[in-house]
């Protein structure tokens, strides 16, 4: 199983801090896509992270992996 966290506005969306789902195999895209169409998130300049490390949308989840997902963030 993976835990899947959301950050700022994405949590809102999802209505939760995070999900519990089984994605192992599946890449950081593929993962967006399925979020994307479950959700109705848009998820194309959110930045993922896999265990504490920025992830590219290529790297496959493994097994126990924890995936979050954050927004860009702005300011001033």
């Amino acid at each position: 199983m993976n835990k899947i966290m959301f950050f700022a506005h994405l949590r809102d969306r999802v209505g939760e801090e995070s999900l519990t789902k089984d994605v192992s195999g599946k890449t950081i895209s593929e993962l967006k896509q399925m979020l994307e169409e479950n959700y109705g998130l848009k998820l194309d300049s959110v930045m993922a992270a896999v265990n504490e490390e920025f992830a590219s949308d290529d790297e496959v989840i493994q097994a126990g992996d924890t995936i979050a997902f954050i927004p860009p963030v702005s300011g001033g």
